[in-house]
């Protein structure tokens, strides 16, 4: 009787298991995940935002500042819906003054921003899971007006 009883509990633990693992998205399925990204507190750049979770690859980036002028390449590293993180550099880099000039998508993603004296590129590479953020930052090339050209004599 006792082994009927470990058996009933054995295959009906074994139902629930299953039944449970049934509704886990598999790896790469991010169809069913709809929560929103949230900025980060630790940000290299305190007005360039990064998603909550993504860890800074400190061996492949770099930033140097002085005297008003911001120069620098960070990767980072985290598990998210590429979709998410492309809408979250839509909508939280306007909160910081910067604006989108363009999105360019081709398997991977660029987002191109500026303002008054800086810009700023987001690439975004995916593969499966993990996405990379490259976060490009330097000075706004000056526009100068074009001078007459002279005839050469």
């Amino acid at each position: 009787m006792n082994k009927k009883i470990a058996v009933l509990l054995f295959s009906g633990s074994l139902v629930l298991l299953f039944a449970g693992c049934a509704g886990i998205s598999k790896k790469g399925d991010f169809s069913k995940t709809s929560s929103l990204l949230e900025p980060s507190a630790m940000m290299k750049f305190n007005d360039v935002p990064v998603p909550t979770g993504f860890k800074l690859l400190s061996q492949e980036s770099y930033s140097f500042e002085t005297s008003g002028v911001r120069v620098g390449v960070l990767k980072y590293q985290g598990k998210a819906n590429p979709d998410q993180v492309i809408n979250f550099y839509k909508e939280q880099m306007p909160m910081y003054n910067w604006n989108l000039l363009n999105v360019i998508e081709y398997g991977n993603c660029l987002m191109n921003f500026e303002r008054e004296n800086e810009t700023c590129i987001v690439g975004l590479l995916s593969k499966g899971r993990a996405v990379t953020i490259t976060v490009s930052l330097g000075p706004r090339p000056q526009i100068s007006p074009k001078k007459p050209k002279q005839p050469i004599k």
